[in-house]
């Protein structure tokens, strides 16, 4: 879900995607019921009681990580993720659907308001990823299998994710400035 500057890295908690099986096995069971019917019904209220879950799943975790950060906080840097775009591959989109990374943001900047914190957004072209934390070159090309940033220039090896996270830092700490 979210990984800090400070070397903090901060899982989601999937909710879908550890209730996919019992979500499909309960849309499968409504299926063979005829639409109109009384089984139906039932079995389109227990549906929708699961997606209910899931969402309130979801929404606890977000609210929990938000407002951790703030209380922890008084400078927040994000980057402004194209998650629309992100959406597109769709071997992606159903993870990516189920961080709700909208919501956080949503969440997180209203609550910094409410602590009376800073928080800055990182244009989502700033190369995070490609730029070395440490001597600030900027790799050409950058695989997303890659999990480790190498640097060619001063041979520093540090996760690909936290090397992100401190650049944003960075940026967006001169952006407020």
């Amino acid at each position: 879900m979210a990984t800090l500057s400070n070397g903090e890295t901060i899982e989601g908690r999937k909710p879908l995607k550890k209730l996919i099986r019992r979500l499909a096995r309960l849309q499968r069971k409504q299926s063979n019921y005829t639409k109109g019917s009384k089984r139906n019904e039932r079995q389109k209220l227990k549906v929708s009681k699961l997606h209910y879950r899931i969402g309130r799943i979801r929404q606890d975790g977000l609210h929990k990580l938000t407002h951790h950060l703030c209380k922890e906080f008084n400078v927040i840097c994000i980057e402004d993720l194209n998650v629309k775009g992100m959406m597109r591959n769709h071997k992606l989109a159903k993870a990516i659907s189920d961080m709700g990374f909208y919501e956080f943001k949503r969440q997180l900047e209203y609550k910094a308001n409410l602590y009376s914190n800073w928080i800055s957004k990182v244009d989502q072209w700033f190369p995070s990823s490609k730029t070395c934390s440490k001597c600030g070159q900027k790799k050409e090309q950058l695989k997303l299998y890659e999990r480790v940033s190498n640097c060619e220039a001063c041979g520093h090896q540090i996760d690909r994710d936290l090397n992100a996270a401190i650049n944003i830092e960075r940026e967006g700490i001169r952006l407020l400035a």
